[in-house]
């Protein structure tokens, strides 16, 4: 099985709603509403999401919120995902990740001309990039996406680039040679931010990593 991460700019509504805010946004599609998760400065994309789809249910702890919208995003938006998924037979990984005003989407195929085709179909409407591509194989004992090798593209792109330079910077060492506070101001963002990314960062990799183990 092939699988390729891609970010897609378009002007949907939770792609505007991250663009120059460092909040992410997290989509489970039910059907009939989204579930979402946001982490980070998320007043200004709350209210966006209740202008576009409406918000039915609303739970703030912290810098986090999950919200459950009145409508589906695909009820409202034209040239929804799933569109070209299902055109090609391919598979939407959930959950869709948007984030710096792009909408991040993992994708899975059986073989890689269907993968392809649903590249090229999808790049002649919007600009698409390709994060990354990975060939996955089926354990014997669980997820077809089980294992250290699909962390990385779990990882959203601050993430990544938070937890790689916390490493450098010597955060990792003993005593740490930066602080949360420091790494936040390279980065523009305040601290419980970065902490966060950290952390969810972190809790992906020894999860996948402790798979190993067992």
């Amino acid at each position: 099985m092939e699988q390729v991460t891609i970010q897609i700019a378009d002007d949907s509504a939770y792609v505007s709603a991250t663009k120059d805010s460092d909040a992410l946004i997290e989509l489970w599609c039910n059907e009939h509403c989204d579930l979402l998760y946001v982490v980070g400065a998320a007043d200004g994309v709350v209210e966006h999401v209740r202008d576009q789809v409406g918000v039915r249910d609303d739970i703030r702890e912290g810098n986090e919120r999950v919200i459950v919208t009145e409508d589906c995003l695909k009820q409202h938006e034209e040239g929804y995902i799933e569109t070209y998924v299902q055109r090609h037979d391919c598979l939407l990984l959930p959950p869709l990740r948007y984030e710096d005003g792009a909408k991040h989407v993992r994708v899975l195929a059986l073989d890689s001309g269907r993968l392809g085709d649903f590249f090229n179909d999808i790049n002649e409407d919007f600009p698409v990039d390709v994060a990354s591509t990975q060939t996955v194989t089926v354990p014997v004992s669980g997820s077809p996406l089980a294992g250290l090798g699909r962390v990385s593209s779990e990882l959203t792109h601050r993430q990544r680039a938070v937890l790689s330079t916390a490493w450098q910077e010597g955060y990792y060492e003993i005593p740490r040679e930066v602080t949360t506070a420091e790494l936040a101001a390279m980065f523009d963002l305040n601290r419980r931010t970065v902490e966060d990314h950290i952390r969810r960062a972190e809790q992906k990799l020894v999860g996948a990593f402790s798979e190993q183990l067992s």
